[in-house]
């Protein structure tokens, strides 16, 4: 037997679903961005990315060393690994006011690791909770204007 959403739960999915789809958003250009940061940096091109006085590309192992300089290639693993996190704990909001299977809560967690998939399981996912959410909301309306 499946579960559903607890009817004191059913307000809750359009603000789990807003945070998640932020978080997958955010998750995946970072994503992307760093997998742009491994492509020139372990390929023959051996370059990072630094923001500051000077070029963009740098030798590897140089970003951030020149004064007023900032190693943008470290701030773009940093930065994906904490929203990560992030992304991690609105996936189990979201997961838990649904009350989906473990192994959907699996796949939106692998959306933040697999470049351009967090795009395609975020829509997903936040279709079926609006769906969900849109029946659960249309129901409790039929029961309310039954009981008067």
């Amino acid at each position: 037997m499946a579960l559903t959403v607890r009817p004191r739960d059913v307000p809750k999915i359009p603000g789990a679903v807003k945070w998640y789809r932020v978080s997958a958003y955010i998750t995946g250009v970072l994503l992307l961005a760093l997998v742009v940061e491994v492509i020139i940096k372990y390929t023959p091109l051996q370059l990072e990315m630094q923001l500051g006085n000077g070029p963009f590309f740098v030798p590897n192992g140089t970003a951030g060393e020149a004064p007023g300089t900032f190693n943008l290639s470290i701030a773009i693993l940093i930065a994906h690994g904490w929203l990560y996190v992030l992304y991690l704990f609105t996936d189990f909001r979201l997961w838990s006011i649904m009350r989906w299977r473990p192994s959907r809560f699996l796949l939106i967690a692998l959306g933040g690791i697999i470049p351009f998939m967090s795009f395609v399981v975020e829509h997903r996912m936040q279709q079926k909770a609006m769906d969900t959410y849109n029946e659960l909301t249309a129901a409790q309306q039929r029961e309310k204007e039954a009981a008067r």
